[in-house]
């Protein structure tokens, strides 16, 4: 799944759900901002699509 593609999807579970998103890019990383959970996201154009399924499960 391209990077792009992610990121959407990211952004628009955290608005179904109610809760707040922001991004900010690292040195290597892209920063992202759910609620009160950080995580990073490389820098790749494609990423594996089980890193989106497993931030909704921490």
């Amino acid at each position: 799944m391209k990077r792009t593609a992610v990121l959407k999807k990211l952004k628009r579970q955290a608005k179904a759900r109610g809760l707040g998103y922001g991004t900010r890019e690292g040195t290597r990383h892209a920063i992202v901002t759910i609620g009160s959970t950080s995580r990073t996201l490389g820098r790749h154009s494609e990423i594996a699509e089980e890193l989106g399924k497993g931030w909704w499960r921490r």
